[in-house]
Parts: structure tokens; C-alpha cells; sequence
């Protein structure tokens, strides 16, 4: 496990060597052409160079910046003081479809700090059917975004598409771009005396309009 993050940097070093290494040749196609070649000599070298290196660097910049971006989170571990507050157990109460839902939710960091994985499932003493599903709470560095993986019971199908989220505020607004058609879930935090969550889940229709999937409460659980 200790040579895991190294192996990773490795990979990623060369890759950008590598690419370095294309945009280098690149460049001396650009810049030279077959009638320049006789001519060349050292003095020449030297001048191509000068013209070559700041065109690599260049290019090479945002790679540079999104590497280093992504090598700082997978070192430190995410860190977000919204999706903190996710964490711990919870008491869900809400409906789906129109019917009552009672649920449950243990939500813990995993994988390095990387994603906030959320576990829940129907409540043992609920009449209605059973539920269980599993949320993988994430963030890309480089797209600036919030990822979600949903699993659940109803398999691979809809485990295909993640959502991406963007966070106004004490919410985090996902968009689960589904082959059926939109989905939205909505996780938006109330700070106080009795914190709680709101999680709101939206469809749109064939004929575009949107109506409530699901829209739950989420309260601690007394420890």
C-alpha cells in the first residue's frame, strides 16, 4: 500500500515526459523544414532551441497545473467542510413517489479521504419495501466539480451514469444525465441548533417538465 501513491506519480510523470517529448518534436516540424536541414549546425541548434522551449512550455502549462492539482488532493486527501457535515448516522424520513419512506444513512470517508461513501438503506421496523444503495461523494480538481456514483439494488444499468455537481452555497446541485432523460439530487444542508439535511430528487418527464421523485429529511441519529 505505501508504494501505491509513488507508482501513481511515476505513471503521471511519464506521461507528461512523454508529452513533453511529442510537443518537443512538434515543434522542430513546425519550425524546420526539409531545405533547413543542410544548413543546420550548432549555432542553429542553439537558436532552435530558443525558440523551441518557450512554444513547449507553453503547451505543456495546463497539463503541468492539472497534474500538480490532482497530485495535491490524491497527497492531502479531499477536504471539503461542506460534505464533512455529511458524515456521521442519520435518521431519514421523506416519500418517494408519493409514498412514505423511512431510511437510514451511515455516511464515512474512504479510499485516502477521496470520497465520502454513503450507505443507505430502508429502516428495519419500515413497512414499505426494501432499499439499499450506496453513494460515492467525490470532487474533480481539474473540472472544478463535484462527482457522484450511485449503487443501488436495481443494478448496472443506471450505475452507468455519474452525476456532476456544483455547490451554491450549503447545496450541492447534481445532474444524473441519464439515457431516459435528466435527473437532478439535490443535497442542501441546514446549519442550527438541530442540524439537518435535505436531499431532493427530480425528474423531468418526456414532455419537460419536472416533477418530485423523492425529497427526504435527514436528522441525527441519537448516539
Amino acid at each position: 500500500m505505501i508504494f501505491r501513491p509513488r507508482r501513481k506519480v511515476a505513471v503521471r510523470t511519464s506521461a507528461i515526459t512523454m508529452r513533453l517529448g511529442w510537443l518537443a518534436q512538434a515543434a522542430f516540424v513546425f519550425t524546420f523544414n526539409e531545405h533547413d536541414l543542410p544548413n543546420f549546425s550548432e549555432s542553429s541548434g542553439r537558436n532552435l532551441m530558443k525558440i523551441i522551449l518557450p512554444i513547449v512550455l507553453l503547451l505543456a502549462l495546463p497539463g503541468f497545473l492539472a497534474s500538480s492539482a490532482s497530485l495535491a488532493q490524491a497527497a492531502e486527501g479531499w477536504q471539503d467542510d461542506l460534505a464533512d457535515h455529511i458524515a456521521g448516522t442519520w435518521k431519514v424520513e421523506g416519500q418517494v413517489l408519493g409514498h412514505d419512506a423511512h431510511h437510514e444513512v451511515n455516511a464515512e470517508w474512504e479510499l485516502n479521504h477521496q470520497f465520502l461513501r454513503i450507505h443507505e438503506k430502508t429502516a428495519a421496523a419500515a413497512p414499505e419495501h426494501r432499499y439499499e444503495a450506496y453513494w460515492f461523494l467525490g470532487y474533480d480538481p481539474v473540472s472544478d466539480r463535484y462527482v457522484l456514483h450511485l449503487l443501488d439494488i436495481f443494478g448496472g444499468r443506471f450505475s452507468e451514469t455519474l452525476g456532476y455537481g456544483i455547490r451554491n452555497g450549503n447545496e450541492i446541485r447534481f445532474v444524473f444525465e441519464y439515457p431516459d432523460g435528466p435527473f437532478h439530487t439535490t443535497f442542501r444542508w441546514f446549519p442550527g441548533n438541530t442540524t439537518t439535511w435535505q436531499w431532493l430528487l427530480e425528474q423531468k418527464d418526456k414532455e419537460g417538465k419536472w416533477s418530485t421523485f423523492a425529497d427526504f429529511k435527514l436528522t441525527p441519529t441519537p448516539k
